[in-house]
């Protein structure tokens, strides 16, 4: 699919991964005008300390990624619109939307449900290069949804799927837990208390608009650590500190500790940081730069 929409890049050492293609603010453009603010702000929780090294596994480098995507559950379309078309605006994805059996998945039946769709030639197995991205709508339970998770990346055993392909899961969290999901359009009662208000989603649905900031975390750590020995901090593989749980949170300049960030505002209020598809806006978070050793971003200061 061609893009005219400008990339951005996760930057590492011999390694130039796409992993989004939206299109951020317009260059020179000033979002405030806080004379404060400008390209001296443009990384956010720049460390000398941060151990991102690499594991010597392989990553995602096709650009366009290689996206195959499966709509699980009962998905309303008002609800699946924002979500293609931010999609669309990284890749030009095939999908699925498979029968739905059970209402509440492991993690090991999110394996089965791709394993499946394989299997009956909805999604081709695609194992040099291509990922896959399992998509479950509000009413469906997976394990450790809302409690300690909003989505995950891993990839699926032979002895199940026949391959090994790297995937990752998102669950909508609109009506279960959006003030765990789907931050900020939505906050934990913690944080309301203490003054700060949540941000307006772009496309007027926190659990959407939330469900997107977690796919694009997802998407870039799949691309960076497939397999789960390619790009991370710390010692432990099963629990690896990546490139987007480094900048949790962070959406523009200033954020951390509970505040998103200065991001762009439109007309109506809503916030947003890149443009997509069909004149649509989002809102991602930042990601960790291992040249810049710092969180990289859209930035309303530009």
């Amino acid at each position: 699919m061609a893009l005219a929409a400008a990339a951005i890049l996760l930057l590492l050492p011999g390694l130039v991964v796409t992993a989004m293609a939206a299109t951020p603010f317009p260059h020179g453009r000033s979002a405030g005008g806080d004379p404060f603010l400008g390209a001296s702000k443009k990384y956010e929780g720049s460390s000398d300390l941060v151990d991102l090294r690499y594991h010597m596994g392989p990553v995602l480098s096709a650009a366009p990624l290689r996206l195959y995507v499966l709509w699980y559950g009962r998905w309303d379309p008002s609800h699946q619109a924002p979500i293609r078309d931010f999609l669309l605006s990284i890749s030009d994805p095939p999908s699925a939307s498979p029968a739905s059996t059970t209402t509440t998945l492991s993690r090991l039946d999110v394996q089965r449900v791709l394993a499946a769709a394989i299997a009956a030639g909805h999604l081709p197995a695609d194992a040099r290069g291509g990922a896959y991205l399992l998509l479950t709508a509000p009413g469906v339970a997976v394990q450790d949804f809302c409690r300690a998770v909003c989505g995950f990346h891993y990839f699926t055993f032979p002895s199940l799927a026949g391959h090994t392909l790297p995937y990752a899961w998102v669950g909508h969290s609109g009506g279960t837990c959006a003030d765990v999901c789907a931050y900020p359009f939505a906050l934990p009662p913690y944080m309301s208390r203490g003054g700060v208000a949540a941000l307006r989603p772009p496309n007027g649905d926190a659990g959407v608009d939330g469900m997107v900031s977690v796919i694009a975390h997802e998407l870039a750590e799949l691309a960076t650590n497939p397999l789960v020995n390619a790009w991370y901090a710390g010692e432990d593989p099963t629990a690896p500190t990546e490139i987007a749980d480094l900048c949790e949170g962070v959406y523009g300049t200033g954020g951390g500790g509970g505040y998103a960030g200065k991001v762009e505002v439109d007309a109506q209020g809503r916030s947003w940081n890149v443009n997509g598809r069909n004149g649509r806006k989002f809102l991602v978070q930042w990601l960790w730069s291992q040249e810049a050793k710092a969180c990289v971003g859209p930035n309303a200061s530009d």
